[in-house]
């Protein structure tokens, strides 16, 4: 068995150093980052695949795949691939390299930057279905069609090995001890290659992979020992939303990886403003997923003076989603605090409570006027220590008999109740609060209308754009009590992503 692991290594190693990439890649830079290495007190480098010519690691993998396969079958004409992003770039500019044809099966959802960006490159942009599963099962359909090859983004030897050569390329860059590499995981083909190559020539190096919290389909499966298939994931990190590793990348990270660091959405948006702050340049989410990770590792195991290398993979954000991650930045720095806070009703409330909060700066102040019993703020608080300060900021206006909930790590407060308080309906009753994910395409919002009872009223509809392949709804609706099945029935057949709030503390203390 292990003289079989011995040569699987030795094949890969020879696949990595034999990769084709550089027609289409270049060897990016491995930059220190003065900021982050200061705060932590480590020396910390970005590798920084998000400099590539389509802003992704992922051009290396497909090149190396497609190539290879037009060597070993030169009849070849034309490739086929689903994707929502970065891989679909990489093939419409490989085929496009090597005089093939490239047809992208992408989700209606799919940003016009990068539906665009893949005609720019080449590439037939074949917009389908709602989310990439359903691109996934029409670009199978086509294969079977058109005869092309499905080029796989992440499960395939060709592309881990073209992933691999950035592993290759930070052993060459960095000739001293390495502590530990952090990269993202989706399927795994990143991580897979370059575990397989580091581990070859620097066994001693830790590689920690990173996934955010709600798609840490890797991370579930190497507990479960076998690959598994999450019934959902977050959407935030779209570069690396996948439901499920290949079987081939889950077998190569089972025996490679040190350990594998989740990062919620919070975390994420921190990590991209200290990027930013150093290179000036915007991360994608799962671009800065890497340098998240190693915050939270040197934070957690209290570790100085190492020297710590994080793969930046890419930088094909929307412009539009801007917005949102600077709304969270400050928050997953833990330099902002979210609070529920009950003070009296009366003339200079106001001003007493911003004395309890001392010199610290209010950056949120929502109020409305709702009787005499007391008024209810919804407030943000700039912080200096983090969590630490926050708990300390909340314990005091405890003493002080305020009435205080904190909901810093509050979705519904932070997506939506925080641009909504105003007041509440006093005549509604029977109403339910629900959170939905709607597809950001023409009909979506009909498609919901349109499978209501006529006598469900909606009392509450917040929308936000983030720049996503899926809004974020917040819906109040009044349900009779005998319509409770069949209201059910409707959430489910309705196919979008729900969560019942009714027992959230925002909406009940501001909304409800």
């Amino acid at each position: 068995m292990l003289t079989e692991i011995a040569e699987l290594m030795d094949q890969y190693i020879k696949k990595i150093l034999t990769a084709r990439v550089y027609d289409v890649s270049i060897e990016t830079p491995l930059e220190p980052s003065s900021n982050l290495s200061a705060r932590t007190g480590n020396n910390v480098l970005l590798k920084r695949e998000d400099l590539q010519s389509v802003f992704s690691f992922k051009c290396r993998g497909a090149f190396n795949r497609i190539y290879k396969l037009k060597q070993a079958y030169p009849e070849t004409v034309g490739v086929i691939c689903a994707s929502a992003g970065n891989h679909a770039q990489g093939v419409a500019l490989s085929a496009s390299k090597l005089g093939l044809k490239s047809v992208i099966v992408m989700p209606q959802t799919t940003p016009p930057i990068k539906v665009n960006s893949v005609r720019k490159l080449g590439g037939e942009a074949v917009l389908h279905g709602d989310n990439y599963d359903e691109a996934f099962a029409h670009a199978c359909e086509l294969e079977k069609q058109t005869g092309y090859p499905f080029i796989h983004p992440f499960n395939d030897k060709d592309t881990i090995a073209g992933q691999g050569t950035v592993g290759m390329e930070i052993c060459r860059q960095y000739t001293d001890h390495i502590d530990a590499v952090f990269l993202p995981i989706g399927g795994g083909g990143l991580a897979s290659g370059v575990s397989l190559l580091m581990k070859y020539l620097r066994p001693e190096t830790k590689i920690i992979g990173v996934e955010p919290v709600d798609a840490a389909s890797m991370k579930a499966s190497i507990a479960a020992g076998k690959p598994v298939v999450l019934a959902e994931v977050g959407i935030f990190a779209d570069g690396v939303a996948v439901k499920t590793p290949g079987d081939e990348t889950f077998r190569i990270c089972c025996e490679h990886l040190d350990d594998i660091i989740t990062i919620t959405v919070d975390e994420m948006c921190a990590a991209i403003k200290d990027v930013f702050d150093d290179t000036r340049t915007l991360m994608e989410p799962a671009g800065a997923l890497s340098v998240a990770g190693l915050k939270k590792y040197v934070d957690q195991n209290n570790v100085v003076d190492q020297h710590l290398i994080a793969i930046t993979t890419g930088a094909n954000v929307n412009f539009d989603r801007l917005r949102h991650i600077t709304e969270r930045a400050e928050i997953g720095e833990q330099r902002e605090a979210l609070l529920s806070v009950k003070i009296p009703e009366q003339p200079g409330s106001f001003r007493r409570f911003c004395e309890m909060l001392g010199k610290r700066s209010v950056t949120e102040f929502n109020y409305r006027y709702s009787g005499e019993q007391g008024a209810v703020v919804f407030v943000g608080v700039q912080l200096s220590k983090g969590s630490t300060e926050r708990l300390q900021i909340i314990d005091n206006l405890n003493t002080a008999n305020y009435e205080v909930d904190d909901l810093t790590d509050n979705e519904v407060a932070k997506l939506h109740v925080r641009h909504m308080v105003g007041g509440r309906a006093a005549e509604v009753d029977q109403e339910s609060l629900y959170r939905f994910e709607f597809p950001e395409r023409p009909g979506a919002l009909q498609q919901f209308l349109n499978s209501m009872e006529l006598h469900w009223n909606i009392t509450l509809f917040h929308y936000r754009n983030h720049g996503a392949a899926y809004a974020r709804v917040l819906v109040a609706m009044q349900i009779p009590q005998a319509d409770a099945d069949l209201f059910q029935r409707f959430l489910e057949e309705l196919g979008y992503r729900y969560w019942c709030e009714d027992d959230n503390v925002a909406y009940q203390t501001f909304l409800a």
